[in-house]
């Protein structure tokens, strides 16, 4: 009996909070009492489709407070969707007091879109400052400007499914400043007057297509870079050398190549020549055999080539005494 007692006490524990949990008894009395209707068995069919009724109660009564009409049942929908509801209620409510025109479709549609609703309804009201990363141009006198600016944008409500977003605004801005930069003839002047990159950039309507609207852009800062002209002319100038070099040592391999092609037709040449001379003696034996040549022609031509070898060897005597009288008579010119 007591076992049994036990056991039933327990069962009927454990029924009442299952029966707590899918009948949210103290959630409808809360709807009834913020003006909310929504009925009992409508929670319970909530919380068997896996939706938190609490989350839809409690966003059902922020909603029907700030006078919005909405329905429990675009708040499930939109929940099953995947949707953030008590976000997309915030925004509505602060695009309301704002006098910003936002449905809730839209809102959802946002939502759904992977973007913070709320947070676009903030920079609509409160406009965001962005600032871009260094950007480095040049101007056209070579000299290299880093320039940061910041960009005061506001959220564009009805661009926001389908705009692009900050990284677009930040590239485009860059892109503008280094065009601005870019056609101004001295550095200087864009020093003068920074002001003049922020209205040239205004005026190429850098938001169109965005989610954002760009209300100003103000250069913060500008610093001198490196003079990147001169870096340029000095860069082209060794290159020019190393073309140059590499031409004059062309033009000196191929004067060593003829050079010694010269020299190999040269001993080509006196290779032939003395295979000429070769042939004499065979030519003399032949004359000799055919009988054109007699034994005293042949003591004539002995003789006439041993005048010449005389009158060779004098002439070079003479050549070598006359340079050795003139070594000579230098010395003595020097001892004296």
């Amino acid at each position: 009996m007591d076992t049994s007692l036990i056991f039933i006490v327990i069962a009927g524990i454990v029924l009442f909070f299952v029966f707590l949990y899918f009948v949210p008894i103290n959630l409808w009395i809360t709807a009834i009492f913020s003006g909310v209707k929504v009925g009992l068995f409508e929670l319970v069919f909530m919380r068997i489709r896996k939706v938190p009724p609490r989350i839809i109660v409690e966003s059902m009564i922020t909603a029907t407070k700030a006078g919005l009409e909405v329905t429990t049942n675009e708040l499930e929908t939109h929940y099953l969707a995947g949707g953030n509801v008590p976000n997309v209620i915030k925004a509505l409510i602060s695009a309301d007091k704002a006098n910003i025109t936002l449905g809730f479709k839209q809102a959802t549609a946002i939502d759904l879109a992977g973007r913070d609703v709320f947070e676009a309804v903030q920079i609509s009201v409160n406009p965001k400052v962005i600032t871009t990363p260094k950007v480095a141009a040049v101007a056209a006198d070579g000299i290299q400007l880093i320039a940061i600016a910041r960009v005061t944008v506001r959220a564009n409500i009805q661009q926001l499914v389908g705009g692009a977003g900050e990284d677009t605004i930040l590239a485009r801005v860059g892109e503008g400043i280094v065009t601005s930069i870019g056609s101004a003839n001295s550095h200087k002047n864009v020093l003068e007057n920074p002001d003049k990159i922020s209205k040239l950039v205004l005026q190429r309507g850098l938001d169109a297509g965005t989610a954002f609207e760009i209300l100003s852009i103000d250069i913060a800062d500008v610093d001198v870079g490196a003079n990147i002209g001169a870096k340029l002319q000095t860069d082209q100038a060794s290159a020019d050398l190393k073309v140059a070099e590499a031409k004059a040592e062309e033009r000196r391999a191929m004067a060593v190549a003829e050079e010694q092609e010269m020299k190999a037709k040269a001993q080509e040449a006196r290779a032939k020549v003395i295979e000429a001379e070769a042939q004499v003696p065979q030519a003399i034996a032949e004359s000799f055999r055919s009988g054109n040549l007699g034994i005293m022609d042949y003591y004539r031509m002995q003789n006439i080539q041993a005048d010449t070898d005389m009158r060779d060897s004098i002439s070079g005597s003479d050549k070598g005494s006359s340079s050795a009288k003139k070594s000579s008579g230098g010395k003595k010119g020097d001892d004296k």
